[in-house]
């Protein structure tokens, strides 16, 4: 071990399912990594910093910058050829993706100078080669840009990085154990990255007194002196390294039976997983755990424990489902494909043996044990695998929500009426905000980013990151003569570099400003309401924005959930949403203000977009312009030219026509409910027109 003392993994308390899941890609990399979910001060990190620690030594051809194996160096390594080059045992990396990596960081940048000028490919490598044969582990990597996602599963899944720019081509290998941690509450990947993940594992604190009285222990003692507790764990951990050691070298001689191999694709098909991926990483991870336990064959406990690792964040089928299995339905499925020419598993697959199946034994018993999770040999049990995000309700959205009766929320009070289901969500038209931004990467509004369609060339600001090359030539051609150009090549300077401007798309802030007051109260009338919010919701899902909400109703506003990334969080809070009162239309968009002057402190590149459910109505204390106050508090937020749209939620045959007159304070638009669907033939799809008081559809219900 070597600069810094690491926590050691066998000293880790309970957190059965994590550490199994990081010691079945220790052995076997092809797993596919693993994904972990839960909350923060679970020790996510300090066992990924464990682990990498715990992994055996690994030999490096000497002073190649991508970690060649002297045996086997990969042929077209940017430093080969590796002839006869001698070898040299380093301890594997650990790399850390920051959140706020650029591409370049990681998969490494081109010198686009030397390239053109002298044709000489001038590399430096990213943190995909550094991470070569190590572990790479990347924190909140629900919050990095989707493009960074992308480029780092695809590498993870090919085994290599490649990388292009202008014609010039880099590849080299790129295998390591991939191991990413999130906090669902602060927003989820989407369905098709998470896919690409192996694993994944929901992790918690306990519960139970004496298992936490245990973990603060054991830090306070690390904390006091790292050295002399590492060296109590040294044996565990020597332990340990070997049994991983012995399993890898087991791994190819593991035997996966049809009959197993059926009761992979029962599983996968029984619960409708997408795709084909499901079952390869299921026989993957069966194979890695039977080589874990000591065995050369695949049985129904490996199988078991394979599903519950592997299947439970491919079951996702929206945005707001929470990963779970049924696991009396997994036993079922089982049962019923299990063949019977499987030998009956050992009572204890140890055997109290020195071979690979037997784990440390250290004071919390270590990772041990077979194909199953790993037991302590101190404290509680490990706990049940979680079906439902923490703090979420185990109902469903809508179609399975109960009635509106019992459904989950808080007790309503005086004057309020329990939560209403929410109808079901439909496929919204597109609100964006006008005009250009700069904010992150997203699919609302049209913003310069750096990736896109090229609409133009600059100067580059510090690094060239993409390289404009007609504006280049066209700037580096007047000055061949006096550069001396004798041959072919183009003479290029770095003043003659230009970068390429791109226009995409950006996510916005939108904060929903929801009326729940007695105005609203009708059941079918709020269920119509819930279900346009959540349509709303989705649709911001899908186009990577923050979200906020904001209701009002009673006496005042109160914000339900300050803006994150988190959209299932919002919805949750959308249907745990009584109503009833009176209609303090002035104090929610007054409350909106504030949140949104706050945010511009915070986050000054993502432009908010301001969404109004209500009817238009307002009412306050006797003898008080409710309406007028509303347009007072409306015509603030146009004076800061904050984007606005109304949806109207009036309904009956004599309507008032407020809720227009509200987006024209505002300076924005009116959309009924009808209006707000894609498939709705009332209107197009529109930009709100923030500080014009139009709109760009003839769907203009304002009062004249």
């Amino acid at each position: 071990m070597s600069g810094a003392v690491h926590y050691p993994f066998t000293a880790i308390v309970g957190m059965d399912d994590l550490r199994l899941g990081l010691l079945l890609n220790a052995v076997s990399p092809a797993v596919g990594g693993v994904l972990v979910r839960g909350e923060k001060g679970t020790a996510k990190s300090t066992a990924v910093r464990a682990l990498a620690a715990l992994m055996p030594d690994v030999e490096v051809v000497a002073g190649c910058r991508f970690s060649c194996a002297p045996g086997a160096p990969d042929p077209g390594c940017p430093d080969g050829p590796h002839e006869d080059t001698p070898g040299t045992a380093r301890p594997t990396r650990m790399v850390e993706l920051p959140v706020g990596a650029s591409e370049d960081r990681l998969v490494g940048a081109l010198d686009i100078e030397r390239a053109l000028a002298d044709g000489v490919k001038a590399f430096e490598p990213g943190l995909l080669a550094d991470a070569h044969r190590g572990v790479l582990y990347v924190d909140e990597v629900n919050l990095l840009h989707d493009h960074l996602v992308d480029l780092l599963l695809d590498a993870a899944a090919m085994g290599a990085s490649y990388v292009e720019r202008e014609g010039v081509s880099v590849r080299h290998a790129a295998r390591f154990l991939l191991v990413g941690t999130m906090n669902p509450e602060e927003g989820e990947l989407r369905p098709q990255l998470l896919d690409r993940f192996g694993l994944t594992v929901e992790v918690a604190a306990s519960r139970e007194p004496e298992q936490r009285v245990e973990v603060v222990r054991r830090r306070l003692a690390y904390d006091d002196d790292p050295a002399g507790f590492a060296a109590r764990w040294a044996d565990e951990e020597a332990a340990l390294r070997a049994r991983i050691v012995a399993a890898r070298a087991l791994l190819p001689s593991v035997v996966l039976a049809d009959a197993a191999l059926r009761q992979i694709a029962a599983t996968c098909a029984a619960f409708e997983v997408d795709g084909m991926r499901a079952d390869i990483v299921m026989a993957r991870t069966a194979t890695a755990l039977a080589a874990w336990a000591g065995r050369t064959d695949v049985r129904e406990e490996d199988v078991r424990q394979a599903a519950l690792l592997a299947l439970p964040h491919r079951r996702r089928r929206n945005p707001f489902d929470a990963p779970g299995l049924d696991e009396d339905k997994l036993d079922e499925t089982l049962e019923q494909f299990g063949g019977n020419d499987e030998p009956e598993p050992d009572p204890d697959p140890d055997g109290g043996s020195d071979g690979p199946g037997n784990g440390p034994d250290g004071p919390d018993g270590g990772p041990g044990g077979g194909g199953g999770i790993p037991p302590q040999g101190q404290g509680p049990e490990a706990e049940p695998p979680h079906t439902n995000e923490p703090g979420q309700p185990d109902e469903s959205r809508e179609s399975e929500a109960p009635e509106p009766s019992t459904a989950a929320g808080p007790r309503p009070g005086a004057g309020e009426q329990s939560p209403v289901a929410a109808a079901e969500p439909f496929r919204t038209r597109m609100l964006s905000v006008p005009g250009l931004g700069d904010g992150a990467a997203g699919r609302r509004s049209r913003a310069r980013t750096e990736h896109g369609r090229t609409t133009g060339a600059r100067r580059p600001r510090g690094t060239l990151s993409k390289l404009h090359l007609p504006a280049t030539v066209q700037a580096a051609a007047p000055h061949q003569r006096a550069r001396g150009r004798s041959g072919p090549g183009l003479v290029v300077r770095r003043d003659d570099l230009r970068q390429a401007v791109r226009e995409g798309r950006e996510g916005n802030l939108v904060l929903f400003v929801v009326d729940a007051s007695g105005s609203m109260a009708a059941r079918r009338r709020m269920s119509a309401v819930k279900g346009a919010v959540l349509s709303l919701l989705l649709d911001a899902y899908q186009r990577r924005d923050k979200v906020g909400l904001v209701t009002f109703r009673g006496r005042g506003a109160e914000v339900v959930l300050p803006p994150t990334s988190s959209v299932d969080a919002a919805a949750t809070r959308l249907e745990q949403l009584p109503t009833g009162g009176r209609t303090p239309l002035a104090a929610g968009l007054l409350k909106a203000h504030d949140v949104l002057r706050v945010e511009r402190l915070r986050d000054p590149s993502r432009r908010p977009l301001l969404v109004v459910v209500t009817d238009g109505r307002a009412t306050g204390v006797r003898g008080e312009d409710a309406v007028g106050l509303a347009a007072r508090a409306a015509r603030l937020h146009a004076a800061e030219g904050t984007a606005g749209v109304v949806v109207d939620c009036e309904s009956g045959p004599v309507r008032l026509g407020l809720a227009g007159r509200l987006a024209g304070e505002l300076g924005g638009s009116a959309v009924t409910l009808d209006e707000l669907r894609a498939d709705s033939i009332a209107g197009l799809v529109r930009d709100v027109q923030a500080g014009t008081g139009t709109r760009t559809t003839g769907t203009n219900r304002r009062a004249a």
